[in-house]
């Protein structure tokens, strides 16, 4: 537990980050959701009203718990083998640095829907709010994933708004057909469905469990086996 705190101390060391992780999410959910609207009817997609605003949420969660992901794996690569080679050992260095990730990626999360709450009336609140920390939990372990394996600072960040931009425009509501590389989507289905004042059926709900931890638990795994290379 105080690994865990002194990584979370470690990442808000600048005051300015806890501004963007609560400020971002609220801009974005005021001002894209009509963005998205335009953009799913050139796709041919039918993304309108409150379901707009809804995965307008998730895309806030996402993007900064992308980047949060990215950049906690990409910065600390000296300190976390020095960590694990001074007896911490990588699997313990890796479940602090993802966990004090978590807790970021959750404050981002909610500020995401609390702007959403703010915007419009959901009529299932609680599976919105569980869809928008999903999108920012599986974007956290995907910038995990890319810090842990690419190097460079710039190529890295890169992929990571490519796979989020990707994964914008061929999700559901935003093209006809959800793509099958669409790795957000059933967190989407489920944060649309919330949106049009739909429960999401038990699939879906299991669905998206199993994705969210998948990533998380892949994160982890890449993230310890590189703690053990990184000079």
């Amino acid at each position: 537990m105080s690994r865990t705190i002194a990584f979370t101390r470690e990442q808000l060391r600048a005051p300015f980050t806890l501004v963007l992780l609560i400020g971002v999410p609220v801009l974005f959910v005021v001002s894209a959701a009509g963005v998205l609207s335009d953009f799913a009817r050139a796709l041919g997609g039918s993304l309108t009203g409150n379901a707009a605003v809804g995965l307008s949420a998730g895309w806030a969660a996402a993007f900064l718990s992308g980047a949060l992901g990215f950049f906690a794996a990409s910065s600390s690569r000296g300190a976390d083998r020095r960590l694990a080679l001074a007896g911490l050992g990588p699997a313990r260095v890796a479940l602090s640095r993802i966990v004090a990730s978590i807790a970021l990626a959750t404050i981002a999360s909610v500020a995401a829907f609390a702007a959403l709450e703010a915007r419009s009336a959901i009529a299932h609140p609680w599976h919105a709010a569980l869809a928008v920390v999903a999108f920012g939990w599986l974007y956290l372990g995907v910038g995990v994933l890319v810090g842990s394996i690419v190097t460079d600072t710039l190529e890295g960040s890169l992929i990571v708004v490519f796979i989020f931009m990707l994964d914008v425009f061929s999700g559901p509501g935003m093209s006809t057909t959800a793509a099958p590389w669409a790795i957000s989507r059933k967190a989407a289905d489920v944060l649309i469905a919330a949106g049009l004042g739909r429960p999401s059926p038990s699939r879906d709900w299991i669905a998206l469990g199993l994705t969210t931890a998948v990533a998380l638990a892949a994160a982890f795994i890449v993230f310890a086996v590189s703690a053990r290379r990184r000079s």
